[in-house]
């Protein structure tokens, strides 16, 4: 039988416990995410922003169409593969008025000079005397500089009347436009980025591969060794990251050129000739051998930490029930050591695809990465929007490895200490 005059639960201080609870639970979720909303504003300034910034970036470049609005108009009106006529010069001519007004002549000449070269000074040189032009604007153009009838030209500006654009990924795929605005493959001297993708991946690959079968048995040395002598040779494995990149990389250097320690040692040995010695600097052989020793500890570190927590009692138990040591390996200790595999090969792969320095100082033209070319797009052609547009498709190449992996081995297994 219920009681109906039965008084709701309260704490000492009379409020419902119903209702505290929820206050109380208010509260611990507030000051939990003030605990973490200063690693979340830092990871949103330093990383999150800079990443989006990037793929506006791809995608957006307002240096010729801000400061051309009236050919942008012409443009508009007549379709790809038309006639440039006489409104077209005279639109151009307009602009390049105001471009000289505003002094930006150069900025609009850059931008167009990502799809022809040579045409910043064209544009400047132009803009320094198109007030003097009279109709007809087309002679008047022809006569300052012949260029101004070339169509490749004339397509470059059409492209980038428009801010948003997808060319900038177009080129990063070895596309362009013909002269109809249809998308087309580059000629074979010009397709580069797509051979650099390859060479990327495939390298940071070999390297992941190079890495795990080196630091695989180094893991387990320390893994079984006693605890003393485990972290003393644990020193001599944390020892690069002491040391810096700058330095390891230098050190390459003097030991793999052709008049280099290696090549002195094997010569004194006689293991070959001095007219027979080994080429293994400014070649993909340089960028494998460095980079490898270089990203070999972060492979070692989760490998070492998995298998540290594996009892030695598994292995004896299976000895003892009739296992050769190999399946006693295979069957029994590899497959626990998935994780820290998983984990070290995820470290090692996206860290050398992104690697610039070591390959740009001993890999020469062949052992060179596509970070190499984004580098140069940043700092040598300033090609800022190109740039950005190799590092989103390196960015996407990355996530969807990523995603595979979690979808054969699974991210839930990875484990990295």
């Amino acid at each position: 039988m219920t009681d109906a005059t039965a008084q709701p639960i309260v704490t000492a201080d009379g409020q419902p416990l119903k209702a505290a609870l929820v206050k109380s639970q208010k509260l611990a979720r507030r000051r939990a995410f003030l605990l973490v909303a200063p690693l979340f504003l830092f990871v949103l300034i330093t990383f999150i922003v800079p990443i989006g910034k990037m793929l506006v970036q791809s995608v957006y470049n307002d240096g010729f169409s801000k400061s051309a609005p009236h050919l942008a108009v012409w443009f508009d009106e007549n379709p790809a593969g038309s006639e440039i006529t006489e409104e077209a010069y005279a639109a151009l001519a307009l602009d390049l008025i105001q471009m000289k007004e505003d002094r930006t002549a150069g900025e609009a000449g850059t931008r167009i000079n990502y799809d022809v070269s040579g045409t910043r000074s064209l544009f400047t040189g132009t803009a320094r005397k198109v007030d003097k032009f009279e109709p007809p604007y087309k002679e008047a153009f022809l006569d300052a500089d012949e260029e101004w009838g070339e169509p490749i030209i004339w397509r470059a500006m059409r492209s980038a009347s428009n801010p948003v654009t997808i060319d900038f990924y177009l080129a990063a795929l070895d596309m362009t436009r013909d002269d109809s605005g249809a998308i087309t493959g580059v000629s074979e001297g010009q397709a580069v980025y797509k051979m650099l993708f390859g060479r990327t991946l495939m390298l940071s690959l070999t390297i992941t591969v190079l890495c795990m079968f080196l630091a695989y048995p180094i893991a387990h040395l320390l893994a079984t060794l006693p605890m003393a002598k485990s972290n003393l040779l644990m020193i001599f494995v944390l020892l690069p990251f002491w040391t810096s990149l700058l330095v390891r990389t230098t050190s390459w250097m003097v030991l793999l050129q052709s008049q280099g320690v290696l090549n002195d040692v094997m010569v004194w040995l006689g293991v070959i000739g001095e007219d027979g010695r080994i080429q293994m600097m400014y070649n993909q052989l340089g960028t494998l051998i460095a980079m490898t020793h270089i990203l070999l500890p972060f492979m070692v570190l989760p490998l070492y930490s998995v298998m540290r927590q594996i009892p030695p009692a598994y292995v004896r138990a299976a000895r003892s029930l009739g296992a050769t040591s190999w399946t006693a390996f295979r069957r029994i200790y590899l497959p626990q050591t998935l994780p820290g595999i998983g984990a070290g090969a995820m470290l090692v792969f996206i860290l050398a695809v992104g690697y610039y320095i070591t390959p740009a100082l001993v890999g020469g033209a062949d052992g060179q990465l596509i970070s190499n070319l984004i580098a140069f797009h940043m700092q040598k052609s300033l090609n800022w929007s190109l740039a950005a547009a190799l590092a989103s498709l390196l960015l996407a190449a990355i996530l969807i490895l990523y995603w595979v992996y979690d979808r054969v081995v699974g991210i839930d297994n990875m484990k990295l200490g």
